[in-house]
């Protein structure tokens, strides 16, 4: 754990050694990974992780306070996750995962936004939802939220949300990830950061918010510090260039204009998380694409 950032990370860097934070997974102990942990080459975890069952009465409260962080986080954007959701397509074919903290270690700032604490010895502080695909390798992102978008700013915990997010990706050694978020949102520019992303969809209106980027990454944990340390990522300089298009996330048709490029077989496209790092939300992004590739 000699990565700049996690020295920022206070919080990690205690729990290492006190054990009163601890990454966690809900998972069907039929889901478990085998050898979990071994295809990236990250220190980043060295604690051993908490192992919850969703269908086991007893974890009820846990999940329940699960429900509140996700509905917390998604219920403002008309996107809060149906219960029977969660079940049927969440925790029984993926699973999730995050940081939870012992109940009797709780600051109050905690205590006061997080539903019965004391019915559960540990408490979710994050939540990353990832469901496998049927493809070989490949899982979705469905969800990622943390405590942190409740508390005040001087109370939250460093890099909680791309941490949890990182752990579940570790955790299950995955090689590819796809997901979805909406263009112009702040989530696109944590994403980004995973490896490098390329555009699967520019717009969907077969989804409930048209101006839905779908993306796939493969997972490259070596990118993982540049979401902190803002360096430039020169594999992605090396591999790409600027294709002349654009996507304003204020200008729909620049969305189905790329998005018909997709379909034609045109691309592949990319987003770079540099640039998404350096421009406000809203601002037009350059459309990437392999080098050489006419």
């Amino acid at each position: 754990m000699d990565s700049a950032f996690l020295k920022k990370a206070d919080w990690l860097i205690r729990s290492a050694a006190t054990g009163d934070i601890r990454p966690y997974v809900f998972v069907r102990n039929e889901n478990r990974i085998t050898q979990a942990g071994t295809r990236h080459h990250c220190d980043w975890f060295p604690w051993k992780a908490i192992y919850k069952d969703p269908t086991h009465l007893s974890e009820l409260p846990f999940a329940e306070m699960i429900f509140h962080l996700e509905n917390s986080a998604f219920g403002h954007s008309n996107m809060p996750m149906p219960r029977w959701v969660f079940y049927d397509c969440a925790v029984m074919p993926g699973f999730v995962a995050g940081f939870a903290m012992k109940s009797s270690s709780l600051p109050q700032s905690i205590r006061d936004v997080m539903p019965n604490p004391d019915q559960s010895e540990w408490v979710p502080l994050s939540l990353f939802i990832i469901i496998p695909t049927m493809k070989k390798g490949e899982w979705v992102a469905h969800n990622l939220c943390a405590v942190n978008s409740l508390l005040p700013e001087a109370e939250r915990l460093y890099g909680l949300g791309f941490l949890s997010k990182a752990f579940g990706l570790w955790y299950a050694n995955v090689e590819t990830c796809c997901g979805m978020t909406q263009w112009g949102s702040p989530a696109l520019k944590l994403h980004s950061h995973y490896g490098h992303m390329q555009i699967l969809t520019a717009y969907t209106p077969v989804h409930t918010y048209a101006n839905t980027i779908t993306y796939r990454s493969q997972v490259d944990s070596e990118l993982w510090e540049s979401f902190f340390s803002r360096e430039k990522d020169f594999g992605f300089i090396e591999r790409h260039e600027p294709s002349g298009l654009i996507i304003d996330p204020q200008n729909q048709q620049s969305m189905i204009d790329l998005q018909q490029r997709i379909q034609k077989g045109e691309g592949p496209f990319y987003i770079s998380a540099a640039e998404m790092a350096a421009k406000k939300l809203m601002d037009p992004q350059t459309v990437y694409r392999t080098k050489g590739n006419l």
